[in-house]
C-alpha cells in the first residue's frame, strides 16, 4: 500500500502554498498591467469609498495579502505555525491537506481561465458605465458566477491545506465576502438588462 510521509507533505505544502501564492499575485498584477496597457481601460472598481462595494473589496485585498505573506513566512519558519491556531486533527490528516491542495489549484485554475476568456471584459468591483455585454454561453450557461465559485473553492482548499484558526476566518471572510459582492453584482446587472437578466436568473443557478 501506498504511504505518504507526513511530515514530508507538511513541508512540501509549506512551499506549494508560499509559491501559488506568490503565482496569483503575479498572474492578476500581470493580468491588470496587461489589459490596462492594451485597452487603455480601467478594470478596477472598488465603489466609493466606505461604501457597501468598497469594504468587500478592502476585505479581499486585505486578506489575500496577509494570507499570502502568511504562507512567505511559514515557508522558512515553520514555527509561525504556533501563532495560526493549527487544527491538528485536521493537519494531521494527509488526505485533507492532498485534497485541500488539489481544490486550491484547480479552483485558482478555473477562475483565471475564465479571467482569460473573459478577456477585455473583466472587470474588479462593479463598472457602473457597463457591461455592454451579458454573460450566458459556456461556463455562464451552467453557473451565473463561475469564476466566484472557482475562487471559493480554492478558498476552501486553502483552508483544507492548512487547517488553522487563521485559515477558517479566511475562509469564512471570504465566502462572505463573496456572497455580498455576488449580490452586489446582480443587482446591478438587473438595472442593466432589466428583464432579460432577470430570464437568465430564473434559468441558471447562482452558483452551481
Amino acid at each position: 500500500m501506498f504511504s505518504i510521509n507526513l511530515d514530508a507533505l507538511q513541508a512540501f505544502t509549506r512551499g506549494y502554498l508560499a509559491i501559488f501564492f506568490t503565482c496569483v499575485a503575479v498572474f492578476y498584477t500581470l493580468r491588470i498591467v496587461l489589459l490596462k496597457r492594451k485597452h487603455g481601460e480601467e478594470l478596477i472598481f472598488p465603489g466609493q469609498a466606505y461604501c457597501g462595494d468598497w469594504w468587500n473589496h478592502m476585505a479581499f485585498r486585505v486578506f489575500r495579502i496577509t494570507i499570502w505573506l502568511v504562507c512567505l513566512i511559514r515557508w522558512p519558519w515553520p514555527q509561525a505555525d504556533s501563532y495560526l491556531g493549527i487544527l491538528q486533527p485536521l493537519y494531521q490528516n494527509s488526505t485533507v491537506i492532498i485534497i485541500g491542495t488539489a481544490l486550491m489549484t484547480g479552483g485558482f485554475i478555473s477562475a483565471a481561465l475564465i479571467n482569460l476568456n473573459l478577456n477585455r471584459h473583466w472587470r474588479s468591483g462593479i463598472d457602473r458605465q457597463g457591461p455592454q455585454l451579458l454573460q450566458t454561453q459556456g461556463v455562464y450557461s451552467i453557473s451565473r458566477n463561475p469564476m466566484f465559485v472557482g475562487v471559493g473553492i480554492a478558498q476552501l482548499g486553502f483552508f483544507m491545506a492548512l487547517p488553522s484558526a487563521f485559515s477558517l476566518l479566511c475562509l469564512i471572510v471570504g465566502w462572505l465576502t463573496l456572497y455580498r459582492q455576488t449580490q452586489a453584482e446582480e443587482a446591478h446587472l438587473c438595472s442593466v438588462f432589466g428583464e432579460r437578466y432577470r430570464t437568465y436568473q430564473r434559468q441558471v443557478r447562482r452558483w452551481i
